[in-house]
């Protein structure tokens, strides 16, 4: 027999590209699972191709790593064939590794099957040389390789079903599985090599006319290294494209989630109601059915919101929302409108179902609330309405549901009621008031009425606190309880207030211009305001027009609305602080405020609330009160205004007590420009 010797440098090279090529297979088998439709059968002919490739190759370096004392050459027909036995074997392993199961009889049959077609693919590729005479190979070492390879071939596929979906240490995973694979398929080559027997004086009929191993297994090497390379590279581009793909659903799910869902209780907000609420009338159209709307309202969140903090309030929104939320399930919808308002969607058909429903929900709420530290009650107020006997369409019905809902607080709260036609006309008044008020703003419909601020006990007026009106055609002067709420409530306060801001400094510019250089003009800002992005720019563009110094402008927020959200109200009260006008805190004493976050506003009046002025002078604890709030202004450096003052007795005691400046009935009424700029020459007059 010849002896026979191998190319230590091919040697390696065959290791190498075994290994390489093990790692695109387990590469492919991750891209074809995930891969479906036409996706998934192009990366498994393009993956069959690169890993047939690459198998083929390591076992042609290796032959080409054999040498004989005579010149060898390959058969470019077998070797072709070969070629293919290696991707086809290639292509059913893929497959075989992407089904969702893998029993063991299906992983033995594939092994037996996988590891004939490698066997055969390595004894084609031996068969290309047309020895003469016919390569001999010793029984056992020629079983043990075809055993090696059916050994390795279950391994592989065993380790490619595992390893195909993708992981967080799943590229370590497949490097260490490929350094296995590869060394398995070499053994198996190697031990078909040593089973080949070349008697001497044979010859290899390939020699002349086949392919030259000199230049072939060049080309062989940077062929299979290209092909598998690319294969891996656009791998790896459709796996950061396809991670790019998720991360950009999961974001735009994200996103659609916040546009339609409330923040705090991630319950639909009241654009995915009206969609939902559609859906529901469309279906009653459809199969003749009805169901009801639950408006409802908490009763004293204000209060508890006041007394303990927004954040408690917040919490006990999440809680009550959960509570509404914990019987229904997929049978109804339940959305947030804001604040304290909540809205439940129902198929309940019959009227005796909605009430019990709306009955459990008033007892569910109504029980006590842990929050921390704290035990809080709230109640609420239902209002029902059934599609379509109380609506034909989204928008009445919501009208209608709101209206029972206030007819239930009227009623004394803790309840609930059906909508009645009765109802509608205070609904429809609602509905003509929010219209008229629009029409208000753009008719120049509104006034300003200006109360003076004396300086105490007796003057002189250092100043005006701009009061809103309304001078409606048809009925006169409404006063603000009758409009501003509902102002508050759709968010019409917001073009108002600012026009309120605008006209107060232009009026106090006018008085400047005419002499009174000394006085000053306070404007009340509401939550909504305060909460509006524009409000800082309003102001500086109204000062600026006007010419009016920013001193003479004082602006009044309430105790309650500058500790609702006392980080960004700190915020936007410091932009105007830095404008230069003043701040003072309004109804102080009503509300519950930190004293840490009483310091850091940037406030230079404090307002005594009216409450405690009323009864000062009938010795109640009212004095003790109005005195602390006095001293604390005193000491936090802050002016002491006191509004409400009808009474000597009443301005007796408040400049007793240290109030700086005394507003109220007793000292001037609200009054209109014309008639305050007649009442002070007639006192300058008498003076």
């Amino acid at each position: 027999m010849y002896a026979s010797s191998y190319n230590n440098l091919y040697v390696l090279f065959s290791l190498v590209v075994a290994i390489l090529a093990s790692y695109t297979a387990l590469n492919m088998t991750g891209r074809v699972n995930r891969a479906r439709g036409r996706a998934a059968a192009l990366w498994l002919a393009g993956g069959s191709f690169a890993m047939g490739t690459g198998v083929w190759s390591m076992h042609f370096i290796g032959m080409l790593a054999f040498q004989l004392p005579i010149q060898l050459g390959y058969d470019p027909v077998l070797t072709g064939l070969s070629l293919l036995i290696a991707v086809a074997s290639s292509a059913f392993a893929l497959w075989l590794a992407c089904q969702k199961e893998m029993p063991l009889p299906r992983l033995l049959l594939g092994a037996v099957l996988m590891g004939i077609g490698i066997a055969a693919m390595h004894y084609t590729g031996m068969a290309a040389l047309l020895m003469n005479p016919d390569v001999h190979y010793i029984p056992w070492l020629f079983a043990l390789s075809v055993v090696i390879a059916i050994l390795a071939s279950g391994a592989a596929l065993w380790i490619a079903f595992r390893l195909r979906n993708e992981g967080r240490f799943i590229r370590r995973a497949r490097l260490g599985a490929s350094l296995v694979m590869g060394c398995a398929i070499v053994g198996m080559h190697y031990t078909g090599m040593a089973a080949a027997q070349f008697p001497v004086g044979s010859v290899c009929g390939a020699a002349n006319g086949g392919l030259d191993s000199k230049w072939l297994v060049v080309v062989v090497i940077v062929v299979t290294l290209a092909v598998c390379a690319i294969a891996l590279v656009i791998s790896m581009l459709d796996i950061r494209t396809s991670l790019l793909a998720n991360s950009l659903d999961r974001a735009n799910s994200e996103l659609l989630k916040l546009a339609l869902h409330d923040s705090l209780t991630h319950l639909p907000n009241r654009t995915l109601l009206n969609d939902r609420l559609e859906q529901a009338i469309h279906k009653a159209n459809r199969q003749k059915t009805r169901f009801a709307m639950l408006f409802m309202d908490l009763d004293g969140f204000k209060a508890i919101n006041d007394t303990y903090g927004h954040h408690v309030g917040d919490q006990l929104l999440i809680e009550v929302a959960r509570r509404i939320s914990l019987d229904q399930h997929d049978e109804g919808t339940v959305a947030r409108l804001g604040g304290d308002e909540f809205v439940l969607l129902t198929d309940s058909c019959e009227p005796d179902d909605a009430a019990a429903l709306a009955q459990h929900l008033v007892e569910t709420i109504r029980q006590p609330y842990v929050l921390g530290q704290q035990t809080v009650h709230v109640s609420v107020s239902i209002g029902v309405a059934v599609y379509p006997a109380d609506g034909a369409n989204d928008h009445e019905l919501m009208v209608n549901a709101d209206a029972a809902m206030y007819h239930a607080k009227e009623q004394g709260r803790d309840g609930y009621c059906f909508f009645e036609r009765a109802m509608n006309i205070n609904a429809h008044q609602q509905l003509q008031l929010q219209h008229d008020l629009r029409q208000a703003l753009e008719g120049n419909e509104f006034v300003l009425f200006y109360q003076p601020k004396i300086l105490a006990p007796a003057g002189p007026m250092t100043g005006v606190e701009a009061l809103l009106r309304w001078n409606k055609p048809d009925m006169g002067l409404v006063p603000p309880d009758r409009f501003l709420p509902l102002a508050e409530r759709s968010g019409l306060i917001v073009p108002i207030g600012n026009w309120v801001i605008n006209e107060a400094c232009r009026q106090m510019a006018q008085w400047h211009a005419q002499g009174q250089r000394d006085w000053t003009i306070a404007v009340n800002l509401s939550t909504v305001q305060l909460a509006n992005a524009h409000l800082v720019e309003v102001v500086r563009s109204a000062l600026q027009r006007t010419g009016l110094p920013p001193r003479c402008l004082t602006l009044e927020i309430t105790e309650t609305t500058a500790m609702r959200d006392a980080e960004a109200a700190l915020v936007v009260l410091d932009q105007l602080a830095a404008l230069g006008v003043g701040i003072s805190i309004d109804d102080f004493g009503t509300g519950y405020s930190s004293l840490l976050y009483l310091k850091r506003l940037p406030a230079n009046e404090l307002k005594i609330d009216r409450g405690f002025i009323t009864e000062l002078a009938q010795g109640n604890e009212d004095e003790a009160i109005v005195s602390a709030i006095v001293a604390l202004g005193k000491t936090l450096g802050l002016k002491v205004v006191a509004e409400g003052v009808e009474t000597a007795e009443q301005r007796e005691m408040l400049t007793e007590l240290g109030c700086d400046i005394l507003q109220g009935y007793l000292l001037g009424k609200p009054m209109s420009a014309v008639k305050l700029a007649e009442q002070f020459s007639a006192e300058a007059a008498r003076a």
